[in-house]
């Protein structure tokens, strides 16, 4: 088969692709080699020594930077552990957290303040909760952006509680109309009946009176 003319000409594609993939090996660990070796010039110019030698028989992996996302960890971790603490609050441990966190403008105190207000699970408190997290979402500085994912999972979840608490008003308010159409309709059946029994009083005829006289012979 190797012999064949047609194999030089119209070789396999699977020889051509693992041609491909060992000159692209070969190519990768050249470069890495001359770049070591490029390195070691660079200092041998500047008389200092590398700290550490990479040698070529192992890949090369370039080191991760620190990542900056750690202070956003902890500002998130700070906030749910607050989170669990208004979730066991009482109403007037709420109303003083209100007192406290209602003149501060940070973003860490606003988020606080829109997890409170959720505790009372109302709508006007409902309502300036999603504003808070609007004007945390809308801040661009370092410490509102960390708490960014989780205010926008909160302005999620505080717009379907939103939903539901106004459903069920509306559906408090529906039935309280249903029991006042029954009351009056009790109030007008009563009436009916009053008037039933007075005209029935009215128009049964008279016990006749017995009269102590006797009849003359």
């Amino acid at each position: 088969m190797f012999s064949s003319p047609e194999f030089f000409k119209h070789p396999p594609r699977r020889l051509i692709r693992a041609g491909l993939l060992a000159f692209l090996a070969v190519t990768m660990l050249a470069a890495g080699c001359a770049s070591h070796v490029d390195l070691r010039e660079n200092h041998a110019a500047n008389g200092t020594e590398p700290t550490t030698v990479a040698t070529c028989s192992q890949p090369c992996v370039a080191e991760s930077p620190i990542s900056p996302a750690a202070p956003a960890t902890d500002n998130v971790l700070q906030m749910l552990a607050y989170a669990e603490r208004t979730r066991h609050m009482q109403a007037a441990e709420l109303n003083q957290e209100v007192v406290r966190l209602g003149d501060v403008a940070g973003p860490t105190e606003q988020m606080q303040l829109a997890l409170v207000l959720s505790q009372f699970h109302q709508l006007p408190e409902l309502t300036s909760a999603q504003e808070l997290l609007g004007r945390v979402l809308a801040n661009p500085n370092a410490e509102a952006q960390a708490l960014h994912p989780l205010a926008g999972l909160l302005a999620a979840r505080f717009a379907e509680q939103r939903r539901l608490e106004d459903m069920l008003d509306k559906q408090t308010q529906q039935m309280r109309d249903v029991q006042r159409r029954l009351d009056q309709t009790n109030e007008r059946l009563e009436a009916l009946k009053a008037i039933e029994r007075s005209l029935t009083n009215r128009l049964s005829p008279a016990p006749a009176s017995r009269s102590s006289r006797t009849p003359s012979p």
